[in-house]
């Protein structure tokens, strides 16, 4: 049971932890040195916190971690679009 609520910890942490990540890679130019470090340098945190709670690499682990990493990045990227969207329409002048 401790391992399933492990997996749910680490899968909430991936899930957040990714966000600003995602945020900053739909800032800079898609398949950049600073897209490609926005997408990898997360990974060894990730790597590390499979070891601390245990949970090593068993196949059922990975849809959860895999999917949470995917949408932390979507998500931030998406606050990314939408605060830009918004400050570009403030800046607009009406007409």
């Amino acid at each position: 049971m401790q391992e399933y609520i492990n997996l749910g910890i680490v899968t909430l942490i991936t899930f957040f932890f990714n966000m600003p990540w995602g945020y900053w890679r739909a800032s800079v130019k898609k398949f950049s040195l600073k897209w490609f470090l926005a997408v990898h340098l997360p990974i060894p945190v990730i790597v590390f916190l499979r070891f601390y709670f245990h949970l090593g690499f068993q196949l059922y682990t990975y849809p959860f971690l895999v999917g949470a990493f995917f949408l932390g990045q979507f998500v931030g990227a998406r606050y990314y679009k939408k605060r830009k969207a918004t400050e570009r329409m403030k800046t607009e002048p009406e007409v």
